[in-house]
This record gives C-alpha cells, sequence and structure tokens, in this order.
C-alpha cells in the first residue's frame, strides 16, 4: 500500500498502524489487543504494538480514554491537525531560515544606505528619533521592529478595544512573538472590558503566554521593543497621523519606565470564568437602588461610608462600569442581582 500520509510527515508504518486503528475502532495501548474482545492483534512490522499506538498519540491521530483504550481521531479532523502542524513547522522552519541568512536585514540595508539628501546635517539625529506619517508607515515600523525583537515587546492600547483590521494585523505579528520565546506584556484601557472581540483576542494570547492588563485609569499610548526602539503617536489625540520612532537610548528609557508604572497601576486581564460576587457585593448592588446617599446605604449594611465606597470602586472596576448607574444595570445583566 501506498504512504498517501508522507506528506503530512507520517511515515508507512505509522499510517498502517492508523489504518489498523481505523479498522478494529479501538486498542489497549497496554497489549496492542482489540478492546473488549481479548484478542492478540499481530505485530505490524513497527516492534511492540503497544509501540505503535504510542507513535499514533503522539502524532494526534489516536487519543487515549479511561482504561488505557486508544481510540482513532476521525479521518477529516487528523488529516486537518497533520497539515496545521505541518504548516506550523513549516512557517517556523521559513523563520529560522530567513533570520540565518539575515534576509530582512540585507534588504532594510537598501533603505539604510540609501544617499541622504545633500546638505543634511540631521542625519545622525534623524536615525535616532523620525517621523513616520501615515498609519501605513507605522506599520511597516512595526513589523520590522517586531521582526527582530529578541527578548520583549511591550505595548499599550489606550482605548481598550480594537478594531476587527487591527486585530487581523497584530494577530500573526503577536503569535510570531510569542512562537520565538519574546515576552509579550500589553496593557488594555478599561473599555476591553465590554467589548467581546477585543476581550477574546487577548484571552487567546494569554493562552499563549503573553502578559495582558487593564488599566483603570489614563494610559499613554506607546509600544518598546527589546527597551531599545519605540513608537509614540506624534499626536496623540488623532493617531492616524503618523509616529515618532525613537532610538535614542535616554528617551526610550524613559517611556520604559513610563510603562512600568502604567503596567504596576494596572490589573490582570480578568479571567474567562468571572468568580460571582460575594454576598457583600449583592448588598451593596442591592443599595444602589434603594438608598439615595452613600451615607444612607452605609448605615443600613452597618460599615463605614469609606469602606462602603471602597467595595463599590471595587465592583466598578469589576464589572468595568464608568459610574454607579452603569454599574447596576451591567450587575442586572450578569445576573448579580438574581
Amino acid at each position: 500500500m501506498s504512504n498517501l500520509l508522507s506528506f503530512l510527515g507520517v511515515n508507512e508504518e505509522e499510517e498502517e498502524a492508523y489504518r489498523a486503528l481505523l479498522r478494529r475502532g479501538s486498542a489497549s495501548a497496554a497489549s496492542g489487543r482489540r478492546a473488549g474482545d481479548g484478542k492478540e492483534e499481530p505485530e505490524d512490522g513497527a516492534g511492540r504494538p503497544d509501540a505503535a499506538l504510542e507513535r499514533l498519540l503522539v502524532l494526534g491521530l489516536a487519543t487515549g480514554g479511561a482504561n488505557g483504550v486508544v481510540r482513532a481521531v476521525p479521518p477529516a479532523r487528523a488529516v486537518d491537525a497533520l497539515v496545521e502542524s505541518r504548516l506550523l513547522t513549516l512557517r517556523e522552519d521559513l523563520e529560522s531560515e530567513a533570520t540565518r541568512r539575515s534576509v530582512i536585514e540585507s534588504l532594510f540595508m537598501e533603505c539604510w544606505t540609501a544617499v541622504p539628501p545633500p546638505h543634511d546635517d540631521h542625519v545622525g539625529e534623524a536615525q535616532m528619533i523620525a517621523q513616520l506619517h501615515g498609519i501605513d508607515a507605522v506599520r511597516e515600523a512595526i513589523d520590522e521592529l517586531t521582526f527582530f525583537a529578541r527578548t520583549e515587546d511591550l505595548t499599550t492600547e489606550p482605548t481598550g478595544v480594537l478594531a476587527e483590521e487591527s486585530i487581523a494585523v497584530s494577530h500573526p505579528i503577536n503569535m510570531r512573538l510569542l512562537r520565538r520565546g519574546v515576552r509579550l506584556r500589553t496593557i488594555m484601557g478599561a473599555a476591553i472590558l465590554q467589548d467581546e472581540p477585543t476581550l477574546t483576542y487577548m484571552r487567546e494570547l494569554v493562552s499563549h503566554g503573553a502578559e495582558v492588563r487593564v488599566s483603570h485609569q489614563p494610559i499613554e499610548r506607546v509600544i518598546i521593543v527589546d527597551r531599545s526602539a519605540a513608537l509614540t503617536p506624534i499626536d496623540p489625540a488623532h493617531t492616524a497621523r503618523g509616529a515618532l520612532l525613537v532610538r535614542e537610548p535616554g528617551l526610550v528609557a524613559t517611556l520604559v519606565t513610563l510603562f512600568e508604572r502604567m503596567w504596576e497601576a494596572a490589573e490582570e486581564l480578568p479571567s474567562q470564568e468571572v468568580d460571582l460576587p460575594s454576598d457583600v457585593e449583592r448588598e451593596i448592588l442591592a443599595m444602589l437602588r434603594e438608598a439615595d446617599k452613600d451615607e444612607t446605604a452605609a448605615r443600613q449594611l452597618g460599615m463605614s461610608v469609606r469602606t462602603y465606597r471602597k467595595h463599590l470602586a471595587a465592583i466598578m472596576r469589576r464589572l468595568g462600569a464608568a459610574n454607579r448607574v452603569e454599574a447596576a444595570l451591567l450587575a442586572h445583566e450578569k445576573g448579580w442581582l438574581n
């Protein structure tokens, strides 16, 4: 029988073992017997039957169940997983080869060695601080910086919300960084807690090793790579105008310090399984509807006004609410008041 799966990295013995498992339905990982009949299966030329099953488990062509029973993964799902594995391996191989050959560096040298305009006395300064005009120039700079990133990538998103196009652009970049072991830290504005697409995307990055925090205070927009280069908007109020690419060590160090302060003041991105409110928090939420003053609510709950307000501020942060009315509405939507 021809080895149809060879192009996906499966050798002939492994393919035959998978086909045999498909025919049998399941087998015991300990003995290679067909589950339920106690009959010994003949070895398939790959050594012990259990060794063949172990290789199928590693390849993702089989899954282990209770009592050591191994079952074949359905063909469509198995081939899809093999394709994804091969694509990932191929991408990593190509990226490594591009790095080894210094392909990107060689191409960028065409830009770096361009002849400067005559009588330009600011070439050295321009290399330290450059103006990038327009979103395309900014994205090109981000591509360059992240491709060469080796240790760390620090980013902020003050709005807390990413457009679908932004997610599509940043996703492959961030996944490439994480695959290479680059530490990725991101601070998001509090609006992320109310935007499901952005929240889902950030949680996906966290599942792959990224670190994400949420700031309930205003934050500055910045991207810092390897603590050696940074991007900040030319006009924070109109980011589409472009950015400043900063390589001057003193300025970059100052921006790193700013980022670390914002990071310390931010909170961890809440997990998908958010804990339900405590009894005290439920009582405080109920007071938002029943009492018109903090003093009245605190007195009815038997706590100081300061403690009441501290609990209320924490609840609003959890809900991502801008005010008390919004907190009450969001708590009702989540079923916290039921």
